[in-house]
C-alpha cells in the first residue's frame, strides 16, 4: 500500500509518499481502508522531534504518522465480530500513529459507525478537531442569552463554535484574518464577521453591537486581537482559553477578575482528557445530525509535506485532511 512515512525528525520534506506493506489486524483490531486522514498541529510538532515536558511520545523511526482516520472496515483481526467488515467507520487512533496511509488497523471498541450521508473529511474532522471544540462548549454552557466573541472563527475550532453558537440562538461574532475567511464565517452563521487586520475592528464592532456586550470570549489565540477582544467583556463576562497562536497568551489581572467580574479558564488538559470519548461521540453525533459542518483543506496524500507546510504557516481554512 501507499504511506507517508517519517524516517528523520525536521521539516515537512521530510515526510516520504512509499510504498509499505499493508498491517495485519490483530487481536480487538480492524483493518480500514481509509477515506480520509486528519492533519493535526500535533502531527507537526511529532514530526520536528522531541520536545522537552511533551505529552506526546516520540515515535521509533520510522514511523506513519496521523492518528485521525475514516474508511471502510476490509477485514477483523481474531475475536472482532465479522459484522463490523463493510461498515464505515471514524476513529481516532490515540497515541498510535498510523493514519496517513491506505490502509490502517484501529481498536474495534475506538470505532463509530459512520451512515453513508456523512462525508469522510467531516468525520475526520470532528473525532479530532470536534471532540476537542465539544469540551470547550461543554464547559461555556452557552445560551440564547449570550453574545460569543470567537478567534480564529474560520479555523476548526472557531467554525465549530460559530455554528454552536447560531444553533442555539445567541448572538456570534467571528474574528478572522481577511476578506475570503470574513466571508466564509459571515456564511457560518455569525451576526458579525470582522477582518482582525483591520486595526480599528474594535471600534468598529462597538458601533455595530450597540449598548450589548460581548459575554463570552472563545479564544485559542491570544496575542494583540486576543487581548483586544478580551477587553471587549462585559461585566461577569466569562473568557475560555485553549491556545496563544497569535503571540502568546491573554493578559488579566487580579482587578479584571474582581472589578470587572470575569471569569478566566483554561479548557485544555487533564480535564478534557477525562472526557474523550464522550466528547467523541458528542462531535460525531452533531455532524451526523447536521448540526455541525465542518471547513476542510483536503491534500491528496502524496502531499502531505505540502498540508503541513499550509497547516504550519495558516494558509490552510479549517481542518487539513489527506484524501489516499
Amino acid at each position: 500500500m501507499k504511506a507517508i512515512r517519517l524516517h528523520e525528525f525536521g521539516p515537512a520534506e521530510n515526510l516520504r509518499y512509499e510504498d509499505v506493506p499493508d498491517p495485519v489486524p490483530t487481536a480487538g483490531m480492524v483493518l480500514l481502508d481509509v477515506e480520509a486522514a486528519g492533519v493535526h498541529l500535533v502531527d507537526t510538532m511529532i514530526r520536528t522531534g522531541p520536545v522537552p515536558d511533551s505529552p506526546f511520545p516520540v515515535p521509533e523511526l520510522p514511523t506513519i504518522p496521523g492518528r485521525e482516520v475514516a474508511g471502510r472496515v476490509s477485514a477483523v483481526g481474531p475475536d472482532v465480530d465479522e459484522a463490523w467488515i463493510g461498515k464505515r467507520v471514524v476513529v481516532h487512533l490515540g497515541m498510535v500513529p498510523g493514519g496517513y496511509a491506505a490502509r490502517a488497523v484501529a481498536k474495534v471498541e475506538s470505532l463509530y459507525e459512520l451512515p453513508g450521508h456523512v462525508d469522510a473529511a467531516d468525520a475526520v474532522a470532528a473525532i479530532g478537531t470536534g471532540r476537542t471544540t465539544a469540551g470547550i462548549l461543554r464547559e461555556a454552557n452557552l445560551t440564547a442569552d449570550d453574545v460569543v466573541i470567537v478567534t480564529s472563527a474560520a479555523g476548526g475550532i472557531g467554525s465549530y463554535a460559530i455554528q454552536s453558537a447560531r444553533n442555539v440562538g445567541a448572538v456570534a461574532i467571528g474574528l478572522a484574518g481577511g476578506p475570503a475567511k470574513v466571508e466564509i464565517v459571515r456564511s457560518l452563521g455569525a451576526q458579525y464577521a470582522v477582518d482582525y487586520r483591520d486595526p480599528d475592528w474594535v471600534q468598529v464592532l462597538k458601533g455595530e453591537l450597540g449598548d450589548r456586550e460581548p459575554t463570552l470570549l472563545l479564544d485559542g489565540v491570544g496575542g494583540e486581537n486576543g487581548q483586544r477582544a478580551f477587553e471587549l467583556l462585559g461585566h461577569g463576562g466569562r473568557a475560555l482559553l485553549f491556545g496563544a497562536s497569535g503571540g502568546g497568551p491573554i493578559q488579566f489581572t487580579q482587578d479584571d477578575l474582581i472589578a470587572r467580574g470575569l471569569s478566566v479558564s483554561w479548557t485544555l488538559g487533564a480535564k478534557m482528557a477525562r472526557q474523550l470519548r464522550s466528547l467523541e461521540r458528542e462531535a460525531v453525533d452533531e455532524t451526523v445530525a447536521g448540526r455541525w459542518k465542518a471547513l476542510t483543506t483536503p491534500f491528496p496524500l502524496a502531499e502531505a509535506a505540502a498540508a503541513h507546510q499550509a497547516l504550519e504557516t495558516r494558509a490552510a481554512t479549517g481542518k487539513v485532511v489527506l484524501i489516499p
